[in-house]
């Protein structure tokens, strides 16, 4: 799967960055998507999803906080993150697949680098 994840990078504690996951028209169109991150030595954390008709959810963690977006004219997934807490700071990847899938069986899904986010006080 045609997946480029970036946006990521160094702000202050408060602060906002915007991920961006860039893939193919054909994917874009028929595929929900989802936003993950891991912190070394911890598992990877889904935190959240937009269906194909718009449909999101978020984890406790980050809900309130950040927004996940579809760009239908750049076939690309958004992830606005506000109010960046240092507990945020870890590597996020995006990924797509079945709804099911990506909550229940994300091991099966090919994984690319990520992006490093670091929030700092």
């Amino acid at each position: 799967v045609q997946l480029q994840a970036s946006g990521g990078g160094t702000v202050q504690t408060g602060g906002s960055l915007r991920l961006s996951c860039a893939t193919i028209t054909d994917i874009f169109r028929t595929k929900t998507f989802a936003w993950y991150r891991q912190i070394p030595g911890n598992q990877r954390e889904l935190i959240a999803t937009i269906t194909i008709s718009d449909s999101t959810n978020y984890a406790a963690s980050v809900k309130g906080r950040f927004t996940i977006s579809r760009d239908k004219t750049k076939s690309t997934v958004f992830l606005q993150m506000n109010s960046l807490k240092a507990e945020d700071t870890a590597v996020y990847f995006c990924n797509v697949g079945t709804l099911n899938q990506l909550v229940h069986n994300a091991g099966s899904l090919y994984w690319g680098k990520g992006t490093q986010v670091t929030v700092s006080s």
